[in-house]
């Protein structure tokens, strides 16, 4: 007879959390049956306008107002959201700790990690992402441990980062930005037979081992600055190394049968801006709703003015690009940066549309998907009072429709709280002092 196994049995692990036990078939169907548990970091850089009340428009400030009743009252700029006004919460007044040690721009190296960047320890730069973490606790149900996008491809460099995720060691994980290389990598499974597949993948698997122990062998030989540079290349040779390996074991099992005629795929970042986020949105919602992952993160702009993004607003018709807008004091200056806001939050609302779309085991793929989303600013590179919205998760126990802000608190017990509603049993992660307290995670 099979050896019946406690589902609350945990591993100690990854970032000082304990990790929850996978769902086994030795737990029983009533485990295995329950539907699965998402996560979505979303990015943006530069912060949300914030005008100061002088400035006589209140009505554009990102953060919403509450009524006599407790009733969320959005704002302009997210009135986009408005239709998921009881699938989504607010919070103020978060921050990380290393935020205001550290270089301004380097907010959104430690968006997910928090990590002491101003001070690492020797031989290390950053730490683990909240994304990877619950990668590390997902990857065993799923095609692909992970989801990185980013309007940028790779990893840019440090303090102009272009990729949120970190893997276990620190090391940034590569990201992807083109729709049509994302949706090859999701769904490639459909289009040869299982044989040519696992051959194919034989011959990737030992070209990449190769190139490993060849290239580690060379970084040896290399200076300070070489030798860093050919970090950032064995990180993306480890991912397609992980990568890999996890699609061995799924190359017998077909992908679900989905329609994806409505996709994009020629969309880009060089176009029409908004043709380009959804086209995202749209694979990181089909991504889910197949199972191929359960943890993605995405960057949709970077930091002081880098990369494409930055002439987003331009291309919509507003004055300034991206960065100069969120160095705007003046009224018009700052009306323009809520109008981009506004836009970011029509890209959202398109993303929740999507996940409310499709149907899961019990109730929509929104209800059982947390999505994170904001900024490692406020306004003009403050690392405090960091813009955050929480989405999804009612299948999961989270109560919506607050703005929830009590003084200063910690991003990391946000994170603490998000891990504890996936199933993970953390009790800290990070510089974390506990769970965030309030209403949104009861």
């Amino acid at each position: 007879m099979a050896t019946r196994i406690d589902r609350r049995g945990v591993l100690k692990g990854i970032a000082g959390a304990a990790l929850v036990l996978p769902a086994l078939e030795a737990m029983g169907e009533v485990v295995t049956a329950v539907p699965p548990r998402r996560f979505c970091a979303v990015y943006t850089a530069n912060g949300m306008a914030l005008p100061r009340p002088e400035l006589g428009i209140d009505e554009w400030r990102w953060f919403p107002a509450v009524d006599t009743d407790g009733q969320l009252k959005l704002g302009k700029s997210t009135e986009p959201l408005e239709p998921f006004r009881d699938q989504l919460s607010f919070f103020g007044g978060l921050y990380h700790e290393n935020g205001p040690k550290a270089d301004s721009h380097i907010c959104s190296d430690m968006w997910l990690t928090g990590a002491p960047l101003q001070d690492p320890k020797p031989g290390s730069f950053n730490t683990v992402a909240l994304d990877q973490v619950v990668a590390e606790h997902t990857k065993q149900h799923c095609r692909q441990p992970s989801l990185v996008l980013s309007i940028d491809s790779g990893v840019g460099f440090l303090s102009r980062t272009s990729t949120l995720s970190y893997d276990i060691e620190g090391r940034p994980i590569p990201a992807e930005n083109r729709p049509r290389r994302v949706f090859e990598r999701l769904f490639r499974a459909d289009a040869s037979t299982a044989a040519g597949q696992r051959d194919a993948l034989g011959r990737q698997l030992s070209l990449v081992d190769a190139v490993l122990e060849n290239a580690k062998a060379f970084s040896r030989r290399l200076g300070q600055t070489d030798r860093e540079t050919m970090q950032q290349y064995l990180a993306s040779l480890d991912e397609m190394e992980t990568r890999l390996a996890a699609s061995e074991r799924w190359i017998d099992t077909p992908v679900k049968n989905q329609d994806r005629s409505f996709l994009n795929l020629d969309a880009s970042p060089e176009g029409e801006p908004a043709s380009y986020y959804q086209t995202m949105f749209d694979l990181v919602a089909l991504a889910f709703d197949a199972d191929i992952t359960r943890s993605v993160s995405f960057m949709l702009s970077r930091e002081d003015g880098m990369g494409i993004s930055d002439t987003f607003p331009l291309k919509l018709g507003l004055p300034q690009t991206h960065h100069n807008l969120s160095h705007a004091g003046d009224r018009e200056g700052l009306l323009a940066f809520a109008k981009y806001d506004c836009f970011l939050s029509e890209q959202l609302a398109h993303f929740f549309t999507r996940l409310t779309s499709y149907r899961d085991l019990e109730g929509t793929l929104l209800d059982n998907t947390l999505v994170l989303y904001g900024s490692g600013c406020s306004t003009t590179h403050w690392p405090k009072d960091l813009p955050t919205l929480v989405a999804g998760g009612r299948g999961m126990g989270l109560s919506h429709g607050h703005y929830a802000r009590d003084g200063e608190q910690r991003m990391t017990n946000l994170y603490v709280s998000l891990l504890q509603a996936l199933g993970i049993e953390a009790e800290s992660f990070a510089d974390s002092t506990g769970r965030l307290a309030g209403p949104v995670f009861g």
